[in-house]
């Protein structure tokens, strides 16, 4: 498995030839029992009217599918192809189920039947049932930054913003039939497996390229497609990979999030060419934001990483929001920056609790699936 790894050099070559600020999405969503609106594990039978169409793809859990958009230049074009995508994997689901996206199924048992397959089989031999507890979707938003060394300054800077990202997007706050206390779920879910949460931070590629190394001998990374934390050099595609989202079940929302995550990327890039990103600030402060954002969403507070005063998560997202205005103007997202102004004051978790019980919720989903606004 170790000559999967990439060299250093070929990580440089690949990220120095992406052309900057182009988004790619990569969006799970769940497939529902019609009637019940449960967990539907048909999604092979739904691929299979899709015929060879790359947009979808399986994924784990045999009740979830993923839709994959190319690279675009601006964000309503990549929400524009989303929002085909979603009708037309509705249209192939048709007489089967019904779909909707959120960090995590409301009601659904908290154990789920999982698609055949070598890689998902190695996935199953390594955890056991808790590849089964695995029914989370997110949606993984990729954004290039253009330049090896500047993706890497960047990678390093855009983690103390993670749990923002994580708070505005959180979309889970229903686990089997329970409200679960939390704005999303999710991330605990996702903890059952390793190489979760913020990820370390990386001084270079050769760091980077060692990491893949000792994983792959350790026999905990048999490919770098392992490296799972919620955000990534994509060692493929050559993008950093933000993977801290939860699934939306609105669309408006999902461009919400990409619009923050492209504009973001911008702003350090910026930062970074003018000699002005901060110093990577530690781990385990961000994590404790992170926990923030998992228990409150934008309804709780956050600590400043450098002096640790609290202040609101809503008021922390908007100051940033505006301090994005200028890039998302730029790069052609003002109107999803601005709904993203919007999702803090009322994101999907706050939606989902709003509608009344666990089945309510997941009927909001369903409805809320082709909403274009």
């Amino acid at each position: 498995m170790a000559s999967s790894i990439p060299t250093p050099e070929a990580l440089r070559r690949l990220f120095d030839a992406t052309a900057p600020l182009t988004v790619g999405l990569e969006e799970e969503v769940m497939l529902l029992d019609p009637e019940t609106l449960d967990l539907l594990p048909r999604s092979l039978d739904v691929l299979e009217r899709t015929g060879d169409d790359p947009r979808f793809v399986a994924e784990l859990p045999a009740a979830h599918l993923e839709i994959v958009t190319p690279p675009a230049a601006t964000v309503p074009e990549a929400i524009g192809v989303l929002t085909a995508g979603r009708r037309d994997l509705a249209r192939a689901a048709d007489g089967i189920g019904r779909l909707a996206a959120a960090g995590v199924h409301p009601f659904a048992a908290p154990l789920g039947e999982l698609n055949p397959g070598e890689r998902y089989e190695l996935t199953v031999g390594e955890y056991g049932a808790i590849a089964r507890a695995q029914l989370v979707c997110a949606l993984q938003v990729h954004v290039a930054v253009g330049g090896a060394d500047r993706t890497l300054a960047v990678y390093n800077a855009l983690r103390a913003h993670l749990p923002e990202l994580a708070a505005l997007a959180a979309s889970g706050p229903f686990l089997a039939g329970w409200d679960t206390g939390l704005a999303s779920v999710r991330p605990k879910l996702s903890e059952l497996l390793p190489r979760q949460g913020v990820p370390p931070v990386l001084p270079s590629w050769d760091a980077y390229v060692e990491a893949l190394r000792w994983g792959a001998a350790a026999g905990a990374m048999p490919d770098p497609g392992r490296w799972w934390w919620e955000l990534r050099p994509h060692p493929t595609h050559g993008t950093l990979e933000i993977r801290v989202p939860d699934a939306q079940a609105r669309l408006v929302d999902a461009g919400a999030v990409a619009a923050v995550a492209q504009s973001l990327v911008a702003r350090l890039s910026a930062r970074h060419d003018a000699g002005e990103l901060p110093a990577a600030p530690a781990t385990w402060r961000i994590e404790e934001n992170r926990w923030a954002a998992c228990r409150d969403g934008v309804e709780g507070t956050m600590a400043d990483l450098a002096t640790g005063l609290r202040e609101p998560t809503r008021a922390r997202l908007h100051a940033l929001l505006a301090e994005l205005a200028p890039e998302a103007a730029a790069l052609g997202c003002a109107d999803q920056l601005r709904a993203a102004g919007e999702l803090a004051e009322v994101n999907g978790a706050m939606r989902q609790r709003a509608a009344g019980d666990t089945r309510a919720a997941t009927a909001w989903l369903t409805d809320a699936y082709l909403e274009v606004t």
